[in-house]
Parts: C-alpha cells; sequence; structure tokens
C-alpha cells in the first residue's frame, strides 16, 4: 500500500503528478472546494463574530470518502491544492475533514508540475497557513454579507434574479461612469496643418506644424486654418521664382540612438490583456486555457506534462535556474548580441504578494511547434505567446536610429520625426500588442527621412489642412478594464476573469465590437447602488478593502476587526435601502400611446425583461405589449441604444430596437432611412449547407428564441441563447447560456451526449 497521500484539486493533476513518483505514493483529487456556505440562506452570524456556516457539497460526499479511505492507509498526507488563498482553503477544509490523528500533515506547493518541481515540493514540505486562509475567510464573508443582503433589496425593487456584489458592482460603475462621460463630451473642432517639403536629398518628407511665434500651435477653426495655408502656400503660387526669400530652413537637426527595452514576462493581469489584445480571448477563455497548459498536457508516450507554471500571479520575478536555462537557449539558438551581459532582473510594482514566480514555460524543452501536434490552436497560440514573453524578456533592447528635423518658416516651426530599426533585439522574438485607438489620431507619424543638414533650404511642395475634433474617453475592452481594475487596485488579478463573465452574465454589460456597453439594467442598478451603498461602490473604498486583505494574509490585522469595521455602517446603509430605494417596479412613465382594448392610455412600466407598455387601467385591464420602434412612435417613447454598428445604405449609427419579434436593428436615420438588421451573436448556423447566422427572435406569445437568420429555408431554432465559443470537451462550434435558480447562468454544450458546463471551472 502507498505510504503517503497527495491530495490536489484537479484531476489533470493526478496523471500529471502520479508519473514523476513511485508506489509508495498515492495521488486523488478533491475536485475543487468540497465545502461552501449555504445557497438559499446568508450563512454567516454576524452577531457571532461573523461565524461563516459551512457544509459539505452534495457532489463531493463520495469524494471526501475516497479521501478518508485512502488517508487511513498513509502515514503522511501533503495537502497540494492550488498555491493561493482558494487553494489554501481548500487545504483546509480538506483536513478538517480527515482528522488525521497521528498523520503527519503538509501543505505542498507546485509553482509548476515538473518532475523536479513536484520532487522538492515533497522534499521541503511546509504547514498549512493560518494567515492566508483567515485573509480568503475575510473575502468570501464580505462578498457574502454585500451580495446575499444588498440582491434581495433589488429583486423588490427592480426584478428577481439581480445580483450586487462587492467588486463586480464596482467594475460595472466603472463602465457606468465611462458611458455618461461619452454621453457627457462636447468634442471642440481644432485643425492639424502639415507640409509636404524635398531637400537636396531625397525622399520628400512631411512635417507637422507645432508652434507659431514660439508658442503651441492652436487651431481652432477653418479661417485661421485657411488663413495659415494662404500664407503657406505663396512660394507655390509663386511659381517658385527664384527671387522670392527661402522660407522652409532646417532651423534644428537631432540624431540620437533610442533603446526599447524588452518587457518582463507576464503576470496574470498583463496575460489577460495581451491574450485580449493579440489573439482576441476573454479572460475567462485565457484563464481556462492556462489553467490546462499548467495541469499538464498529454504528449504522447511522454504523458502528462505541465508546459507553464502558476498562472495567478502579480509578481515578475524568475527564478534562478529558469534564468539560466533561457540564457542558454538564447546563446544557442541566436548570434551572441541578442545575450545580455547579465540576466534582467524585473521589479515588482506597488504591494505585490511575491508568493510565486511571473507566467513563463516551465520548461524550454518543450518548444511550442515541438508539441502543436498534442495542443488544440487556443492552448497552441497562448503557450506560444507565454513563451515568447518569456524569451524576449531576457534579450537585449531593440536598437532605432531616430532623426528629429525642425524646420522653421517665420514665425511657424514644423517638427518630422523618422526612426531607423538598427538592431531588431527582443523584437525578433516578441513585439507587445497596442489597443485600438490607442495610438492618438493626430500623432506625428514615423517614416525615413532624407539626410539634411541644419540651415538646409527645403522647396515645399505642398501644405495640407485637416479637420479635428477631440474624442471622448474609449469604452473599455476587456484588456482596457482590467488594466483599469489593476491600476486602481480593484479586486485581484485571479478574479479578475470572473467579474468580467458575471457582469455580462447578470445582462450589466454586453460587449459589442469588443468594447463594453452598459445595458440600461445596468444603468439602473449602478444608479441605484451608487445613491443607497455609497461605500460599497467607492472605488477607493474597494481598493483599500483589497489592502486590508493582504494585511490579513501578512497577519497584520485581524479578521474579526476587518469585518467588524465594514460591517456597522454598512447594516445602516442597508436599512436606510430597503425603505428610501427607488423603486422601479412601480414606477410609471405616461405616454399618448392609447390601449387597444379599452382605450385608456398606454404608460411604460419595468418588468423581468426590460421596459414595456402595460395600460393604466390595470388591473381591470391587463393589456401588455413591447414598446414600438420604427413606426413613427419614436418621439412619443424611449429610443433605442445606440451601436457602433453602421448602417450599410446611410453609414449612421445602427440603434437596438424592440418588435413585434424581439430586438432588432434600426437606422438611427429613420424615417428618411428605414434600414433593418437582425442582430447577430457571432454564431453560424450549425445545419450542414445552411450559410446563415443564428439571430435573436420572439414567438408571437413573446417568449425569446434563437433560429437561423435564412429562415424559412434553414427552421434551425434552439430555446437557449447560443454563445461564440467552442466547446472545450468535443469542439461543438458553440456553447449555450442555461439558467437555474440555485446555480444562476452558466454555459453548457448544446450536444447533450457531451454533458460540459462551465460550473465547475
Amino acid at each position: 500500500m502507498p505510504d503517503s497521500l497527495i491530495i490536489v484539486e484537479s484531476p489533470t493533476k493526478v496523471k500529471t503528478i502520479k508519473k514523476y513518483l513511485g508506489a509508495d505514493y498515492d495521488v486523488l483529487a478533491s475536485k475543487g472546494h468540497i465545502k461552501d456556505l449555504p445557497k438559499k440562506t446568508l450563512g454567516i452570524d454576524p452577531q457571532n463574530e461573523f461565524q461563516p456556516t459551512y457544509s459539505i457539497l452534495d457532489d463531493k460526499k463520495k469524494v471526501i470518502a475516497d479521501l478518508k479511505k485512502a488517508a487511513k492507509h498513509a502515514s503522511r498526507i501533503y495537502l497540494a491544492p492550488d498555491p493561493d488563498r482558494e487553494g489554501e482553503a481548500i487545504a483546509w477544509h480538506i483536513a478538517e475533514e480527515l482528522k488525521a490523528k497521528n498523520k503527519e500533515v503538509y501543505r505542498v506547493l507546485f509553482n509548476d508540475l515538473t518532475k523536479n518541481t513536484v520532487l522538492d515540493a515533497l522534499s521541503h514540505p511546509g504547514e498549512l497557513d493560518f494567515n492566508k486562509y483567515e485573509a480568503q475567510q475575510t473575502r468570501r464573508i464580505l462578498d457574502r454579507l454585500v451580495g446575499y443582503q444588498i440582491s434581495p433589496i433589488l429583486w423588490e425593487k427592480v426584478k428577481r434574479g439581480l445580483s450586487a456584489g462587492r467588486v463586480q458592482s464596482v467594475a460595472v460603475r466603472m463602465i457606468c461612469d465611462r458611458e455618461e462621460e461619452i454621453k457627457g463630451f462636447n468634442p471642440e473642432e481644432y485643425w492639424n496643418i502639415s507640409v509636404h517639403l524635398k531637400g537636396e536629398n531625397p525622399p520628400p518628407f512631411e512635417a507637422k506644424l507645432v508652434k507659431i511665434n514660439g508658442r503651441k500651435a492652436k487651431i481652432a477653426n477653418s479661417a485661421q486654418a485657411e488663413g495659415i495655408v494662404t500664407l503657406l502656400s505663396a512660394p507655390i503660387s509663386a511659381g517658385g521664382d527664384p527671387s522670392s526669400p527661402p522660407r522652409f530652413v532646417v532651423s534644428k537637426l537631432e540624431k540620437k540612438e533610442v533603446k526599447k527595452a524588452s518587457l518582463p514576462p507576464f503576470t496574470t493581469s498583463k496575460l489577460q490583456q495581451e491574450a485580449s489584445r493579440l489573439l482576441r480571448f476573454s479572460a475567462k477563455k485565457t484563464m481556462m486555457t492556462a489553467q490546462k497548459l499548467y495541469e499538464g498536457i498529454e504528449l504522447g508516450e511522454e504523458g502528462p506534462v505541465g508546459l507553464i507554471t502558476y498562472m495567478r500571479t502579480d509578481s515578475v520575478r524568475i527564478a534562478d535556474d529558469a534564468l539560466q536555462e533561457v540564457r542558454s537557449y538564447i546563446r544557442e539558438n541566436y548570434a551572441p548580441a541578442f545575450l545580455p551581459s547579465k540576466a534582467h532582473a524585473y521589479k515588482n510594482k506597488g504591494k505585490t504578494q511575491d508568493a510565486h514566480e511571473a507566467i513563463r514555460p516551465a520548461s524550454l524543452n518543450y518548444k511550442p511547434q515541438d508539441v502543436k501536434k498534442f495542443l488544440t490552436p487556443d492552448q497552441f497560440r497562448l503557450y506560444s505567446l507565454i513563451w515568447n514573453r518569456f524569451v524576449a524578456s531576457q534579450m537585449n533592447p531593440a536598437l532605432y536610429d531616430q532623426t528629429t528635423i525642425h524646420v522653421s518658416a517665420d514665425p511657424y516651426l514644423f517638427r518630422s520625426q523618422g526612426a531607423i530599426l538598427k538592431f531588431a533585439g527582443y523584437t525578433i522574438v516578441y513585439t507587445e500588442g497596442k489597443e485600438e485607438k490607442e495610438q492618438p489620431e493626430d500623432a506625428e507619424a514615423e517614416g525615413i527621412l532624407p539626410d539634411v543638414k541644419e540651415g538646409e533650404q527645403l522647396t515645399l511642395l505642398k501644405v495640407k489642412s485637416d479637420q479635428k475634433f477631440t474624442q471622448p474617453p474609449p469604452r473599455f475592452s476587456e484588456a482596457s478594464l482590467v488594466r483599469e481594475l489593476e491600476e486602481k487596485g480593484i479586486g485581484r488579478p485571479s478574479t479578475y476573469a470572473n467579474i468580467l463573465s458575471t457582469i455580462q452574465d447578470r445582462n450589466y454589460a454586453r460587449l459589442e465590437q469588443g468594447k463594453f456597453h452598459p445595458t440600461e439594467l445596468g444603468m439602473i442598478v449602478t444608479e441605484l447602488l451608487v445613491k443607497n451603498f455609497p461605500k460599497v461602490l467607492d472605488i477607493s473604498f474597494t481598493a483599500s478593502m483589497e489592502n486590508q486583505l493582504d494585511l490579513i494574509e501578512e497577519g497584520k490585522q485581524k479578521r474579526l476587526d476587518t469585518l467588524q469595521e465594514f460591517y456597522a455602517p454598512f447594516e445602516e446603509d442597508l436599512s436606510k435601502a430597503k425603505i428610501e430605494m427607488r423603486n422601479i417596479k412601480r414606477e410609471e412613465t405616461p405616454t399618448d400611446l392609447i390601449c387597444d382594448k379599452c382605450s385608456s392610455p398606454m404608460v411604460i412600466k419595468w418588468g423581468r425583461n426590460g421596459k414595456f407598455l402595460a395600460c393604466s387601467n390595470y388591473p381591470e385591464c391587463r393589456n401588455t405589449m413591447n414598446i414600438p420602434q420604427g413606426d413613427g412612435t419614436e418621439k412619443r417613447s424611449p429610443g433605442g441604444e445606440m451601436t457602433e454598428t453602421l448602417c450599410p445604405q446611410c453609414g449612421k449609427n445602427m440603434l437596438i430596437k424592440f418588435g413585434r419579434f424581439g430586438r432588432f436593428l434600426g437606422c438611427s436615420g429613420y424615417p428618411d432611412c428605414k434600414v433593418t438588421m437582425p442582430i447577430s451573436l457571432g454564431v453560424k448556423c450549425p445545419q450542414e449547407g445552411c450559410n446563415g447566422e443564428i439571430i435573436e427572435k420572439r414567438t408571437k406569445k413573446g417568449r425569446s428564441f434563437f433560429g437561423c437568420s435564412n429562415y424559412p429555408d434553414c427552421t434551425f431554432a434552439l430555446w437557449d441563447r447560443p454563445v461564440p465559443e467552442s466547446c472545450p470537451r468535443c469542439h461543438s462550434p458553440f456553447l449555450v447560456e442555461k439558467y437555474s435558480r440555485n446555480e444562476g447562468t452558466y454555459k453548457a454544450c448544446p450536444n447533450k451526449e457531451c454533458g460540459y458546463t462551465d460550473k465547475d471551472q
């Protein structure tokens, strides 16, 4: 019988670890948490030092029985859930259930699942970390106190099924605040002026007007722009008369070598941001894919191998042996100029736990191309990204020869910049992705400049003026929202994927063309929460709570003190909100529409599916209808939500509108333009030979369903909303959203034989 028992979280890890160890070790999996707070009650007793009530999950009773049975025959038990706060809580709960008296019980941490790491961790086991467990407990209790006590108020005042979260609600607020900034933004006109010039040597080049009379150029309208263009164009209109005095002279020439240093290897948030920008992965997809790479991939006869280090980290630290390995790899595969004289050391920013290394390949023996045949396309792309970033992080900087030409045409000063790559450095391996519109529209273009000298007279070829308008701040993408959350200290990197997923599942925000748009529901709920729970929704307060959790983990603060300080004012806000919070359900907005059953005026009310029209003669008359759009009633009822989709006929923005058969896109130029389009969900029809897309529809009784855009030629339909994510188990091209009262919204495979859901992720 095995003398030692190792307990991990994931069954996938079992295979990977077992192949490294002999018959003296048994390896079992808890399959995630074995205990949780009750689903239907608060499960926290504020009057008894906030004691939580945990119960064993129904589907884990057999798992615990198997663990207890194996523990009886082992003299040593190694608790090896993931090396983070959640993993620590799982380890504590397992230890409580095993009650392993007269046994040696250890805590071991696997930063990666390579043989050396596993054997080293087992050779140097530690103890359960009480402070880390306390930090996890505090977070769990805080989230439960907020979510389970605010949500019922929203059910009463807005609609059932809504949820409030201590961190998720702040993330929604950030999206809503940005939307308000965009709506309230007043664009200001300005003009850019540039000249095309040529010198004694080719090529011609463009220079931008930057100063007038020594001050920054500010051209506010077309009259100013035309006046400057007229003055500058004089040499051209003069036909290049040699007697004309020179107007454009090189007043200053700057040449310097510019270094662009490599970036550190990935942290969790940086990986999520870069995977969003370069691979178009959601944060949730990134973390699910990285989890598989960490736990182990079957590499043919070699069996399962963990390809990356632990993927939940805020540290950029690299182990010494990994530094030696990557430097050897660069030395063997690249010219000597690419390898720095000593390894790059990166510093962590701000308050970093530094419990783990940065995310990197567990071993450089497994090149992406060599293991590609064993990986799914998504796994290969993410692994390649992690690999390339890590290798690049230890390479020399890229070098550029940068030239700046200052051109004087008194009283105007123009500037042109150009850079030529002199040495590729780390960019031969990796180049960071950029957010769309991250570069200002009026930024100076860089290109190849001619060889000029100071005092050289230049010939004017053309003058160009461009009208511009200041732009509102951009809506958040997944990448930029993760960056904003990290910079403001909201949540922790390990929670971002769940936050971004939850706010969409709850219909508080939607992603359209890669940007977050708050829904009407999200705006209403945020307004109510900000007014009634200002402290909970305060960004700086939420960030300070994260710092307090860190202090608890460091043993510098007590759980009870943190909870008591939070709960006293929160309890007062709860009592007030139950009475004073605006009741959206009871509000009625008059319209001049007439009920077609009793001729009473119709009013706009709020229901489980949003706004609708109801007869004001209720309950005598129970007539209801969708708010009509596109038939001339827009002036009498609320307009649709603006989208970034453009009308194919007139180019104006399309609006989300509501008709007899559900939501659709209608042109904002109505009634001049009457173009309508179905709302695409980004999912192709799965019927063989059909080129249609799945779109949202509604039955005659008002129930939503999803069907093929090629109806009636194609009759494919389903009740559950399809999601453009492939099934990680059977590779179905899409998943569907399902909802249960106990478990909320989750994603599942439409293939019943597969049975995949994301509830266990």
